[in-house]
């Protein structure tokens, strides 16, 4: 434990008071009021001017010389903005964007102490900031992290929050590094333990635990936009949950972060790759595929490279690259030249878009012989119920003996059924024709409905079979390097003769190699030549304990993104992520053993006014937990919670005809039952294009995205009051403490102790024990209710309870499980 008190000195380009920087006081206006005009994008830049590079906007122009420095008054930046003529004043009137005079006076201070130039502060490799000593040594700092807190702090004018109390302290750290709240055990464990270290090897215990590589498993599953589907409107199944497993033990072995890069994006490229490094490679196979019919397939194989480009931009470097698809960014040194650099690398792999399954080449085979022999049973199946069709039309259709069904009356059938079902036999028909068969028919020919709806059945189990054989969709290299040249507008189909070659983007840093590969560029994104990935990697992780990132644009780190509330700390965390050797473990042990994550998260009116979203760290983290931490709560507190590991998708509770309205009929929830009710969120099965119902405020997984959702959603009182999954497990709580203690009052410090580690405070406890006296007469007068709610779930009650009372403490846990404490991490 680091028990030195010092301060960490601000950042180099924070200079004396008073004086105007660059990056912090200028760039931020010119990047909001001139470089949509006047910046990178030169198809788009107006009167050839820019002002995003010194040399030209110190340059004299034909009409006259934009920033003279100290002179600001013969600037003509200055004159345009101060003018009163409407044609010459910027920016335009039409722009609807006018400067203050804060902003206007900034520009001209600036100018008038000489101009200095700078280079946006992400774009510049962090160097780690030296010690110095605070000026107030009361402090109780752990480590590094504080001292970089607390100067910010007293600059200020503010100073840090008492230490949490144990009990909140311990199911803050159990929930964040395990994604569960501790047991009643381990909170009392800690509490007897009276030793300095008693803290620390709880957080050690919490990263040796597999639940740790579930719960941040899920955060790299939405960055990497994972589903069990493939999208559009058929969103026909994958098997993409190997990789998914490979991940959540990459993490749980504490796989170095760069190495965790590497095999996830070019695994298959290195010498003698293992099947495990190819399927980390899934990574970038994790993308919507549109495999509908009509769909051309060199445009899906176009939008999956450049959805890999975006993907890879976002989670690694924090970049918009998508805005260079089409034109050199407005705002970010980044050229279309510099995205289809990117886009080279992953433009050369095998896959052609073709495809109308989740399985699409490249894919490595790792089925069971159980998996294949279902697949050739539900095959043959389909054959069977084919001949009991084609022998049913016979007799409907009469024709000359062995002519095709098409040369029979079924020709004149209305829409696409001479298509769909008189010119395909019935073993080669898909779902789409036999639903539109079947709904025609239906009010013509009941026998013949039912015949096509027994071949239906079979033809969805057989496809489910097929999807269900376990093919892992991989990244390949062609044999032969398909060349890559720039799109007019992003078009697949508008090609220009510009031709490129795999590059990185040349403002970061050069990538000196002579025909460079994936592997070339998974390892620059983990070099120290990359002044990026660090910094993107630890402020996502500090969003993940702290609800908003130092830099709380974690997808943008370009100049329109926000600049960070510590730079200092952001660049100091980055470069000891590095020296580390990219430890993720070790980087979040030491966030978790500062003081700073270990403050009190309680709050004054004065504190929220000056800082509501806590950026510059005054108190505690305290926010709602995700919905699916919300889920696994309820399921481990109430003893529901099945803790398998890994393994295909399950399909809990859902609400009947969720997928068949958004499918259009083609595709059925089937819901399964016993241990797969209740096996962590993490293992649910993910529809692409219609999520599991009970998780709101998620990312769609349709696109990478990485910025924390939390919007008050009235879905969120919806599920977690109403759905079967939070019912259920209100009444197995409630069952659980009705057989742990035989007093009512022992019984709600119990229902406390499971969902918020600690006993029901004497006024809780008087509020609640009434309310419970209510629920008792009221489900006594009205046993059907009491009936009702306890049949709801699947699990079995005790039957030895009585049901009134039963109910009654499963009305009352409902209310505990939403109490607005059990839904939040403070």
């Amino acid at each position: 434990m680091l028990r030195t008190v010092f301060f960490l000195a601000t950042s180099s380009a924070v200079l004396a008071a008073g004086k105007m920087d660059f990056n912090r006081d200028v760039q931020p206006i010119l990047s909001d009021y001139c470089f949509n005009c006047h910046g990178p994008d030169k198809g788009n830049r107006k009167g050839d001017l820019r002002l995003d590079v010194e040399k030209e906007a110190k340059a004299k122009h034909d009409d006259g010389t934009p920033i003279i420095p100290h002179r600001s008054a013969e600037s003509d930046i200055i004159k345009r903005i101060l003018t009163t003529d409407s044609d010459d004043v910027m920016p335009p009137l039409k722009s609807k964007k006018k400067l203050t005079a804060k902003q206007i006076e900034t520009l001209k201070q600036w100018i008038d102490e000489g101009a200095v130039w700078g280079v946006h502060w992400a774009f510049v490799a962090p160097v780690k900031p030296q010690a110095s000593k605070l000026p107030n040594s009361n402090y109780k700092l752990q480590n590094e992290i504080d001292a970089f807190v607390v100067g910010r702090l007293e600059q200020e004018g503010l100073k840090p929050s008492p230490e949490a109390d144990q009990t909140t302290l311990i199911r803050r750290v159990t929930l964040d590094l395990t994604g569960l709240p501790p047991t009643v055990e381990e909170v009392e464990a800690f509490l007897a333990d009276k030793s300095p270290q008693a803290y620390e090897k709880v957080v050690d215990r919490l990263l040796k635990s597999p639940r740790y590589g579930e719960r941040w498993c899920w955060d790299w599953l939405d960055a990497s936009r994972y589903s069990d589907t493939n999208g559009y409107q058929g969103d026909p199944e994958r098997t993409m949950w190997p990789w998914r497993d490979w991940v959540t033990k990459a993490i749980n072995d504490n796989m170095p972060y760069d190495q965790f890069t590497i095999w996830q994006l070019a695994g298959d490229v290195l010498p003698e790759a293992t099947n495990e490094q190819k399927i980390a490679t899934g990574f970038n196979r994790n993308h919507m595929m549109n495999g509908e019919g009509g769909r051309i397939a060199e445009e899906t194989r176009v939008e999956n490279v450049m959805d890999r480009v975006e993907t890879t931009s976002t989670v690694w470097l924090g970049l918009t690259m998508g805005c260079s698809k089409c034109h050199d960014h407005k705002f970010d040194p980044l050229t279309m030249r510099d995205y289809y650099g990117l886009y080279d690398f992953f433009n050369q792999t095998s896959e052609t878009g073709q495809g109308r399954g989740g399985q699409a080449p490249p894919a490595l085979d790792i089925s069971t012989p159980a998996e294949l022999e279902t697949s050739k049973q539900a095959q043959a199946k389909v054959e069977a119920i084919a001949k009991e069709v084609e022998a049913f039309e016979l007799k409907k259709f009469p024709r000359p003996e062995g002519k095709p069904l098409a040369e029979s009356d079924a020709s004149k059938l209305p829409g696409n059924l001479s298509a769909t079902l008189a010119k395909v036999e019935p073993v080669k028909r898909g779902v789409d024709g036999l639903l539109e068969a079947i709904g025609y028919f239906k009010d013509h020919d009941k026998t013949y409905t039912a015949v096509l709806e027994k071949l239906l059945k079979a033809v969805r189990a057989k496809a489910a079979a097929s999807n269900n054989v376990t093919r892992v969709m991989i990244m390949d290299v062609l044999p032969k390097p398909r060349d890559t040249f720039m799109f007019v507008k992003g078009a697949y189909d508008k090609p220009t003769t510009d031709k490129v070659t795999a590059n990185v983007p040349a403002t970061l840093s050069k990538l000196n190699v002579e025909k460079p590969t994936r592997l070339d560029l998974a390892k620059w994104l983990v070099s120290r030549d990359n002044p990026l990935t660090a910094r993107v990697t630890v402020n996502r992780y500090w969003q993940a304990f702290f609800g908003v990132g130092i830099v709380k644009t974690v997808e943008d780190f370009g100049v329109q993104g926000e600049k960070p509330s510590n730079q200092a700390l952001l660049d100091w965390l980055a470069v000891e992520f590095m020296d580390r050797g990219w430890d993720v473990k070790a980087l979040h042990k030491l966030i978790v053993m500062s003081s700073t994550y270990r403050q009190s998260s309680k709050v004054t009116s004065q504190l929220y006014e000056r800082d509501p979203e806590n950026r510059l760290l005054a108190r505690g983290p305290r926010f709602r937990m995700p919905s699916w931490m919300m889920r696994d709560v309820a399921l481990f507190a109430s003893g529901l919670c099945k803790e398998q590991m890994g393994g295909p998708a399950v399909q809990p509770y859902q609400p009947e005809g969720i997928w068949e309205e958004a499918t259009f009929g083609k595709k059925s929830y089937k819901q399964d039952h016993g241990d797969a009710l209740y096996r962590r969120s993490l293992y649910t099965f993910w529809r692409r294009i219609v999520g599991p119902t009970m998780f709101f405020d998620n990312a769609s997984r349709q696109t990478c995205y990485v910025r924390a959702i939390r919007t008050n959603t009235p879905l969120h009182a919806l599920t977690t009051l109403n759905d079967d999954q939070y019912v259920e497990a209100a009444r197995a709580l409630a069952q659980r403490v009705m057989l742990a203690k035989q007093d009512d009052a022992g019984r709600l410090d119990a229902a406390f102790q499971n969902v918020m580690s600690r006993r029901a405070k004497p006024d809780e406890k008087t509020l609640l024990l009434q309310r419970l006296e209510y629920l008792k007469t009221q489900f006594g007068e009205d046993k059907a209710a009491a009936g009702k709610l306890l049949a709801v779930g699947e699990s079995k009650r005790d039957a030895k309870l009585d049901a009134n009372e039963h109910a009654a403490w499963t009305a009352l846990c409902q209310l505990v499980l939403n109490l607005d404490e059990a839904i939040t991490k403070e």
